[in-house]
This record gives structure tokens, sequence and C-alpha cells, in this order.
């Protein structure tokens, strides 16, 4: 993820011990049953053998087969663009970067000409100076929430039709889902959303799964008020009026931006800042597996109540 001035405000924050875990209720929600394919998904893209997943690199395609394997194991068929989207960009520093998005596609069973498009991106900032930031949250633990919204999809088959995809080239400047966004494999115009999961593991900072894009666009909210915490872990909602600024205001702060400039509905779930971000400590031993599963639970509801909602 990309979050302007991250790394100051979190330091500002450690320093001061305003970050602190949310307070547990007396008698706190039962813990979830953690799925394994879940923690699989999770501990396999955050590995050291990934290292780090950047664009362009070893690791990077790596993930990117991992996934494609992921998908064939599914049996969530590829788009009739096919399964890979090559492309190249210049990042925010100006250098060139190639890169591969990943897609999928499940057919809706009432409204199977309007699309969601769930996306999650699957780079992270590889080993500068040789150190490996392995990106557990950032974003392994996006791309793990979207692969299981996957197979409960192929268990339950959606309303509307849904498009995945694994972004590239993310931490680089959006460069996957902009590149999207002018090469779609739909026409942008039968997208009915964007949902986008970036950074859904480490909730217990604020015990708060963050929904942003819903005061740019009101009607979502309301299908979504109405889930109940998992596991200790809530919906919130913000992070995306004019008071929001800064590091505070998510808009434009992951893939869902590119969406957002296309003006193509989006909504972003993600969890709230944290010591390890964009740090070689993001790993999975830093995830609470209760906590991970809890939020991938939410993540699920929320699209399921979207999805039926929207399909009315």
């Amino acid at each position: 993820m990309i979050r302007p001035s991250a790394v100051a405000l979190i330091a500002a924050l450690a320093l001061s011990g305003c970050m602190m875990a949310a307070e547990v209720p007396a008698e706190a929600p039962a813990a979830p049953v953690v799925d394994a394919r879940l923690w699989a998904d999770l501990s396999i893209l955050a590995a050291d053998d990934m290292q780090g997943r950047g664009p362009s690199t070893p690791g990077g395609e790596k993930a990117r087969a991992y996934i494609v394997s992921r998908f064939e194991e599914m049996g969530v068929a590829a788009p009739a663009m096919g399964r890979l989207q090559p492309f190249e960009a210049r990042s925010r520093r100006g250098a060139t970067v190639s890169g591969v998005n990943v897609m999928g596609v499940i057919p809706g069973t009432r409204r199977g000409d309007r699309y969601i498009v769930v996306t999650a991106h699957y780079d992270h900032v590889g080993a500068p100076d040789g150190v490996i930031h392995n990106g557990a949250d950032d974003n392994a633990s996006g791309v793990a929430t979207m692969l299981a919204l996957a197979a409960e999809l192929k268990r339950e088959a959606p309303d509307h039709s849904v498009i995945f995809v694994a972004f590239d080239a993310e931490e680089s400047g959006l460069l996957g889902a902009k590149h999207f966004v002018e090469a779609p494999p739909v026409p942008l115009e039968s997208i009915t959303l964007n949902i986008n999961f970036d950074m859904t593991a480490r909730a217990e900072t604020d015990g708060k799964l963050w929904v942003t894009g819903t005061w740019q666009h009101p009607t979502f909210r309301p299908f979504l008020e109405g889930i109940a915490p998992v596991g200790g872990i809530s919906l919130a909602f913000g992070k995306d009026t004019p008071q929001d600024v800064g590091p505070n205001n998510w808009v434009e702060a992951s893939d869902h931006g590119a969406f957002f400039r296309a003006d193509v509905p989006f909504l972003y779930l993600g969890v709230d800042y944290h010591p390890d971000y964009h740090q070689p400590t993001d790993d999975v031993e830093r995830v609470q597996p209760a906590v991970f599963q809890s939020a991938t639970t939410l993540s699920i509801q929320s699209f399921r109540a979207l999805d039926r909602g929207l399909g009315r």
C-alpha cells in the first residue's frame, strides 16, 4: 500500500505510545476457527523465497505463478483476454517497470452482464539494500483474503459476475491498476463496483477493518452497516472525507485510486497503520491468525451484502 508520509506518522505514534492494541472487552467474542488454506496462502506469499515480490524479479514471478496455480486449483476461469495482463509503465521515480496482472472470473447467476471487480496487489518493495521485506500484511494478506473470497464464490455463486485481479507494481505507483482501467477485459461502464483489499491482517491495532469510499458512494453504506463484529473485529467507515487529510485520507492510497480516477465506484477494505508497515519486520510471525481470519470473514460478508444489495 502507498500512504503518503505514513512512515513519519507511524514513528510519531510509536514514540508517543498512541498506537496500542484495541481494548479487549470483559467477555471477548470467541475467536473464529482459522482456515488452513487462508493461512497457507499468507505464509507462502510472505515467505523469504518470494524475495519481497518486487516487480520484474524472480520473487515477483514466483508469487505470480503461485496465484495462477491457486486460481487453476479452484477452477476460477480466465477472462476472454487471458489469465495474464502484461504491461510497461513509468514509476513515480521515472523508471520503466514491467509488470503482469493476474486475472480470474466467476460468472454471476442473476446479473451476469454486470461486474464486481475484486482486487489486491501481490507486489511489495522487494529487498532494498539486500534486506528482504516480506510484506505479510502489505499485501500478501489482501491476496489471501481475495483467494478466500474466490473459494467462497466457487461454493456459492455470486449474483454479479466477478473479475478477480491480483495487481502488480502497486508500490511503484498503482501501475497495474492504472493499466487495467485503461485496457479492461470488459467495458468500464459494465463495472458496478471495485472492491480492493490491501492490508487485511493486522486489525488488532484498533480492532477495526476500515471501509473507505462510502463518503463518495453513500448508497453502499446501508448494505454494510448491519454486519456484526467477528471475533472482536468490526467494520469502520471513513478516511475518505474532505476533512481526512494527508495519510489519513485513503481515497487514492491503493489500487482503488485508479478506479476512483476513472469514475468507477469503489470501496477499499484495509487495516490502520502499524509499526511494521513497509519495514522488514512485516512478517507472518507478527500476524495473529484469529484476527486475520476475523477480518477476512468480514471482507467476505461485506462482498455478499454488496453483491446481493446491488443486485436487487
